[in-house]
Parts: structure tokens; sequence; C-alpha cells
């Protein structure tokens, strides 16, 4: 593994040709994924340079470089090893640092190193959060999974612009339109994210309570238009535009628990419970970790929807794929047929007026259409709830 100053580590940061460039929405997507999974305001995939530390894939945090002078992800790069504070306040080293007496306000870190495939450490994926906390051994080998997707990723990119070099047509086309997604991702996610930044900070300020009436309601619409944003840019992307994807050993326990902690927030708020049925052991695919999530997320989002207060959506964990069942209004025979059309938005959700513009199941199938696996979906009548089950090839 290379050290820290070693001109070949940095060498290979800069190969990658990030900084200062637009994110990747796929790295974007993976430091949701980790934010939600880990209950954090915050998460990125950073990469560490000579003089300088750029947010590759950022959650919540403030946009652009960062000082390495204050620097945790420095921290984890130097030593080659994960790094967790509960509390910065009582750390002798970090309770100075501007950004912990400042914004963001860190009072939490746990980071893992980002090791490329060449053994090349070129910084951190990490998770942050305001508040003091902790996490245990299975959690930190669960973000050292998301870092090898994050390196995966990278090397995908990299592979990317060799072929752009080369004069590969296709993949001027994906690098344009990829880049396309990232501008407008960052032009309309960033504003939306840095004012929901601010309203944490004033839930946690105690002498507006007064004011928490007015402030909540606009903290639940931002994290809806942002979920809109991710909604019409994932999809949207032109069906002859191949879905990037990366293959690997992926955990369908993590998959699942993933899925489940991006939705539990908006399930709490309709009073739907929703129930993860998981085994001892991991039940391990070969999948893209990102892709399956937001599928699983999707899957699971519309459970909850379209359940009545005080129903639950029970999330299965299957040999070689997910179950996710639930007890609402059911979807009419004649309408299955149309539910992955983009757009299309049943007579029920017109009705009810349920959230959504009608692509989260088209999403799904585009991710399953890519890994050659498939979902089926069954729904035996009003009133009796729907399955949909999401299975990759053995």
């Amino acid at each position: 593994m290379s050290t820290p100053g070693d001109d070949a580590r940095l060498t290979a940061v800069h190969s990658y040709r990030l900084f200062d460039a637009p994110r990747p929405v796929v790295l974007d997507e993976l430091t949701r994924l980790a934010a939600a999974l880990f209950e954090t305001p915050m998460s990125a995939v950073t990469l560490v340079g000579g003089d300088r530390q750029w947010l590759a894939g950022n959650t919540g945090l403030p946009e652009g470089q960062e000082p390495l002078a204050t620097s945790f992800c420095r921290e984890v790069v130097s030593t080659g090893a994960p790094l967790v504070v509960p509390d910065t306040r009582e750390h002798p080293l970090f309770s100075t640092w501007s950004n912990v007496s400042g914004p963001p306000h860190i009072r939490f870190y746990a980071g893992v190193p980002l090791i490329d495939e060449d053994g090349h450490l070129l910084g951190t994926v990490c998770v942050v959060d305001d508040k003091p906390r902790n996490i245990d051994e299975k959690r930190l080998e669960l973000l050292t999974t998301m870092a090898g997707q994050a390196a995966g990723h990278l090397a995908a990119i990299r592979t990317r612009l060799l072929l752009t070099e080369v004069g590969d047509e296709l993949s001027r086309a994906v690098g344009r339109e990829e880049d396309f997604v990232a501008s407008v991702s960052h032009e309309l996610r960033t504003p939306v994210t840095t004012i929901q930044g601010y309203l944490e900070l004033l839930v946690d300020n105690e002498e507006l309570e007064p004011y928490r009436k007015m402030i909540d309601p606009i903290r639940r619409n931002g994290e809806r238009l942002v979920r809109m944003v991710d909604h019409l840019l994932a999809g949207t992307r032109p069906e002859a535009t191949p879905l990037p994807l990366l293959r690997g050993g992926t955990d369908l326990v993590a998959v699942a628990e993933a899925g489940a902690a991006a939705c539990r927030a908006e399930a709490t708020q309709r009073d739907v419970r929703i129930a993860v049925e998981t085994t001892d052991r991991r039940v391990r695919v070969s999948g893209d970790f990102t892709r399956l999530s937001q599928a699983a997320e999707q899957l699971i989002r519309n459970a909850v929807l379209f359940s009545p207060a005080g129903t639950t959506v029970t999330v299965r964990v299957l040999d070689t794929g997910l179950e996710v069942a639930d007890q609402g209004a059911g979807i009419p025979t004649d309408e299955l047929p149309h539910v992955t059309a983009r757009f299309y938005r049943g007579r029920h959700a017109q009705q009810q007026a349920v959230p959504g513009v009608g692509l989260g199941l088209s999403i799904v199938d585009r991710i399953m259409r890519a890994h050659d696996g498939s979902f089926a979906i069954t729904s035996p009548g009003a009133d009796r709830g729907t399955t949909v089950r999401m299975v990759l090839p053995a």
C-alpha cells in the first residue's frame, strides 16, 4: 500500500481527474446511501491530494475542497487505518479544529481507507454527524464494503477516460450524458442540500422551539424535492445509454437495510412500520451495491406511500433477491402491464394524490435488466396489498 506522501499515490489520485470537476452521480448516490444507512446528515467520498482534499461524492457537507490542516480524512490516509471519533469535543486534537467549533459542527466522524485496484490509498469513505455517537464493528465493516464499491466506480470512471482518449464513440456519448447529469444534479440538489443543512442547525436551536411547526414542514419538503430530483435524473436517462454497473460480491442483507434506512423517516411520518426479515448469514450475489440499494429503496418507498397508517411493509431477503410486501390498496389487473412505464401513475395514485412522478418502478425495471435479473409484481385484488420480488441470476 502506498504512503500518504508517496509520489505514486498522488499520481494515482490525480489520474481520476476529479479535482475541480463535476462530481460523478454514482458517488453522490453512494454517499446518500451511506448517510441513510448510518442515519447521519453527512457523508463523503474524499480524495486526498498533496495540498488539499476534494469531495468526489458528497451528501450534506459544504461544497468544494477542504484544507488538509483540519481534515479527518487526512488522518485516515496518514495511518492507513479506519478512524472513529465518537465525540470530537472530547478529543485533544480535533476539539480545536474550525470545522468542529464552527460549520459544519462535526461531532462524530467515521472514515475508512479508499484503496484503488492498484493498492494506492486515494482517500476515504466517511460518515459524519453533528451529534456525538458511535458505531460497532459490523457497521464499520459495512462502511469498508462501501469503500470497495467507491473504488470500483472510480476504476470504471478512469477506464472511461482512457477509452475516450483512444476514440471510443460510445464512451464519449456516455461521458457527455453523465457529465450533463452531474451538472444538473449539482445545480438542482446542491442549493436544497445546503438549505437542509442550515435547517438542521435551526432544529437543534432550543431558542427556536416556538417556530418548530414552521421549520419541520420546510425540511420535509426539502427532502421531498431532493428525492424528486434524484428520481428524474435516474429515470430519464436515455434508454440507449448503458447503465453503468459495478458488479461484485454484494450482500443482500446490507442492500435491504440500506433501502429500508432511506425510507424509515418517511414511513414514521406516515405511521407505517418497515420490518426487514433477514437471516443470520450473509446472502451474497453478483451485483452493484449502489444500484441494487436504489432499487430496494424505490420498492420500499412505493410500498410505504401506498400503505394505510398503522400497517407494516415487510422486506424479505431471499437467496437470490428481495421481496417487498405491503398491506395497501393493491394494483388493478388492467394497470399491471403499465406500471413500469415512465411517468405512469395509476388511478389510486391520482385520486389519493400519492406523492411521486411515476418513475420508481421504471427505475427498478432498468436496474434489474442491467443485472440480467427480473422483478415481478403480484397484487391479489383491491385492498389486499402488493408483493414485489426482485430476482438476480443465481
